[in-house]
């Protein structure tokens, strides 16, 4: 990247509790009201890093929406604006 170039909606760690089926119950110690939408992204397949996430669109107790991802590749939660 270049100098003086930021990176828009980089994801971040998110703690992620999920239910018995593997969607999100809390985020951060707040609980899930909806899961509005859900949808799987697995792009460059053929490269060394491939790329998957589980995405999740949520509406949270507290009155925030918030997109959160689970990577199929390292198991790990992160959340992700835009």
């Amino acid at each position: 990247m270049s100098p003086g170039v930021r990176r828009l909606y980089v994801p971040r760690p998110a703690k992620v509790e999920p239910d018995e089926a593997g969607r999100p119950a809390s985020v951060d110690g707040v609980a899930i009201e909806a899961v509005r939408e859900e949808w799987v992204v697995e792009d460059r397949w053929w490269t060394p890093h491939p790329l998957g996430r589980h995405y999740f669109e949520l509406a949270l107790a507290d009155g925030r929406n918030l997109v959160v991802f689970r990577s199929i590749v390292s198991r790990r939660w992160y959340r992700q604006r835009g």
